[in-house]
């Protein structure tokens, strides 16, 4: 029965970048949305920038620029991260938008009606520094529960309790560092107290939580439910309370409510029925994906905002551990707090993928990218193991067969074996039991291999009248592999597509593992993925520890290169001959018999042009294509013995090494550079 299915993931909070510790819970959830498309239901993945909050603000005040064009700008890099890693959303959208207001406002004014928002005046704490209140997470001291130092307002990240501000022993302001000064402010209060039956009863179904989470909600009601603040004083970026004036939504109470707004965003483009997934009686499934350290909010604050205010609560909540990186906590010193953006420029991203399904399992447990092990595992299992199935068989039928696989393949056990463990496999998946599914696929995997071995399709080729047979042999083979793409579809899902077509065949389904390819013709092979140099790597962490910022009292220190002078001054009229243009590299090729040029295709959004490039040192033509460039658009065509250039492209140089200029994104082709 085809299911339907909405799924989210935590909103990424938009100051600052995307790490590889923030897509453990993008990939898992996307692997799992990926494989419910591939069994047929209908399933949607929706997620948004969370925008609101003081960090918000201070930062764009800081900046000089308006919160809006920091969260735009922010939007545009998270969404170019996701997209690199293949993170496939229905719709990524932000909660700075209409609906969100709209559905906020909504859930306080029901939650009102229903007797769950209570105003008293409190002691808040004030930075007389900045002027202003400070949020729970801009004060900081000492737990009141454990004792542990530098904790925020609202939470310790060491016990997990939850607290005022005005509990904290020795409380500082993280904006200033002032003493903060108590003053007296009316606020709004959901009556989280008067909801403990509902979640008693709600967080102890079964399929609702893990068992960990069960077990950590009991300590939360043993601990007794505070009424939760949710409205905060100006100055502060977000919604204004309806019916307050001068007062803000605490983020974390608009924040979830994204979720509903990017499914209604969704749902308007796409003319589907939002009441359907949300209403109280809603036959469809919802299931959050979240990191262990929001449960509280995700478990308690959400279903019953959720259930007070007439709407559907989730299904289920999905809880994930933390990443570690070498056995230890990400750190800035070591380069092993990876960004997205730096991981892209070094790895293929469905390494990672890989890596983070083989270790990825339903429980609470932290997991750990130890990179020694990242590079053997992928090295062995992905190209030692699952690609050099399809390259040890594609060879013989594309050179002796003319890429005709055999009519018949007739019973074949290990076929036979592959297609048996579709449930197996599914049940895995639908579990994220990720680490069992990868395990049960790589056993294949190697059982495929020993049949290589077995029949030897090489020494096949070499003896007179086994044609046939080779074919049989390889065509099993073509089979075999095209199987196991399908159970690593959800985990890999360029590669599938460059087996797809490779195989020219349509987008493959779950179901399709039941069928089996004989009388078809298949494209020439080409190499499907490339083995992990350690190098890249190295180079990846290196990129990260120069990206640390210097120490402010540190003095500048000399270049370690030669600056030469600066040239004769001109004035703008000269500077205005030059007609500078935004290029995008639509192709690049070695030039035969030239030691320092490539030949660039440049696309100008208009026309393209052809240009030599002296970057052959710096650069290889296929990690130049697709990139945005500066060229100098009016430059006299030079007539060389390679053919003519129509242009030159701008790069830097002086310290032995060619950078060319890559602009900002947004820019587009054809833009003039002033």
């Amino acid at each position: 029965m085809t299911r339907k299915i909405l799924v989210t993931s935590a909103l990424p909070y938009a100051n600052g970048a995307i790490h590889i510790g923030h897509l453990v819970e993008y990939i898992q959830t996307d692997i799992w949305v990926r494989f419910q498309k591939s069994r047929g239901h209908t399933c949607h993945y929706v997620c948004a920038d969370d925008t609101h909050g003081t960090p918000i603000m201070l930062r764009a005040e800081k900046e000089g620029i308006s919160p809006e064009a920091l969260i735009a700008r922010v939007h545009g890099e998270h969404s170019r991260d996701f997209a690199g890693f293949h993170v496939g959303f229905d719709n990524y959208y932000s909660t700075n938008s209409e609906e969100n207001s709209h559905f906020a406002g909504t859930i306080y004014r029901q939650l009102k009606d229903n007797g769950k928002i209570v105003s008293r005046t409190i002691n808040q704490l004030y930075d007389p520094v900045k002027n202003m209140f400070l949020p729970d997470r801009f004060v900081k001291g000492e737990c009141p529960k454990c004792h542990a130092k530098d904790q925020y307002g609202d939470n310790c990240e060491v016990c997990g309790a939850t607290y005022s501000p005005t509990e904290l022993i020795n409380p500082f302001s993280a904006v200033s560092g002032a003493t903060p000064e108590l003053r007296e402010s009316e606020h709004y209060f959901f009556k989280l107290g008067d909801c403990e039956s509902f979640l008693k009863g709600w967080t102890t179904t079964p399929g609702k939580l893990q068992a960990e989470a069960a077990n950590k909600m009991q300590e939360w009601f043993e601990s007794g439910l505070s009424d939760w603040d949710i409205s905060r004083d100006a100055p502060y970026f977000g919604f204004e309370i309806p019916d307050a004036p001068g007062k803000y939504f605490y983020v974390w109470l608009d924040a979830p409510v994204g979720y509903m707004a990017s499914h209604k965003n969704l749902c308007d483009r796409l003319g589907l029925d939002f009441d359907e997934y949300w209403k109280k009686d809603s036959s469809t499934e919802l299931y959050h994906f979240i990191g262990k350290d929001i449960l509280y909010f995700h478990a308690l604050f959400w279903p019953a905002m959720l259930e007070f205010s007439g709407y559907r609560t989730p299904t289920a909540i999905n809880t994930h551990g933390f990443l570690t990186v070498d056995g230890a906590k990400m750190s800035k010193s070591r380069g092993t707090f990876i960004t997205a953006e730096s991981y892209l420029n070094h790895l293929n991203p469905e390494w990672l993928r890989y890596y983070f399904a083989a270790k990825l399992s339903n429980t609470f447990e932290d997991i750990d990218l130890n990179f020694e092990d990242f590079a053997a595992r992928v090295n062995s299992d992905l190209i030692g193991k699952f690609v050099n199935i399809a390259s040890r068989a594609a060879g013989f039928i594309s050179k002796r067969f003319a890429g005709q696989l055999a009519s018949e393949l007739g019973q074949v056990e290990l076929l036979n074996r592959l297609q048996a463990a579709s449930e197996s496999i599914a049940q895995h998946f639908e579990a994220r039991e990720y680490s069992r599914a990868i395990r049960e696929i790589m056993a294949l995997t190697d059982e495929v291999n020993q049949f290589v071995d077995l029949h030897k399709p090489w020494e096949m080729a070499k003896q007179e009248g086994r044609e046939q047979d080779l074919q049989q042999v390889c065509s099993i083979l073509i089979n075999a592999f095209r199987i196991l793409t399908i159970y690593l579809k959800p985990v890999l899902p360029k590669l599938a597509s460059d087996v797809e077509a490779f195989l020219n065949v349509a987008p493959l389904q779950w179901q399709d593992a039941q069928t089996l390819l004989t009388n078809h013709t298949i494209n020439t092979y080409n190499h499907l993925m490339t083995r992990i140099d350690p190098k890249q790597i190295e180079a990846m962490i290196e990129e990260n520890k120069q990206a640390l910022p210097a120490p402010a009292e540190a003095p500048a220190a000399a270049p370690s290169y030669e600056i030469p002078a600066i040239s004769e001054t001109i004035n703008i009229d000269d500077f205005m001959k030059v007609d500078l243009r935004i290029a995008r590299i639509a192709n690049a090729q070695h030039v035969e018999g030239a030691e320092k040029l490539l030949q660039l295709t440049l696309d100008l959004g208009n026309e393209t042009r052809n240009v030599f490039a002296g970057i052959k040192s710096a650069y290889k033509p296929e990690d130049l294509i697709g990139k945005h460039t500066v060229m100098v658009a009016n430059l006299a065509p030079r007539k060389m013995k390679f053919g003519l250039s129509e242009g030159m492209v701008l790069a830097a140089g002086g310290d032995g090494g060619l950078y060319i200029l890559e602009p900002h994104d947004g820019a587009k082709p054809g833009m003039r550079v002033k």
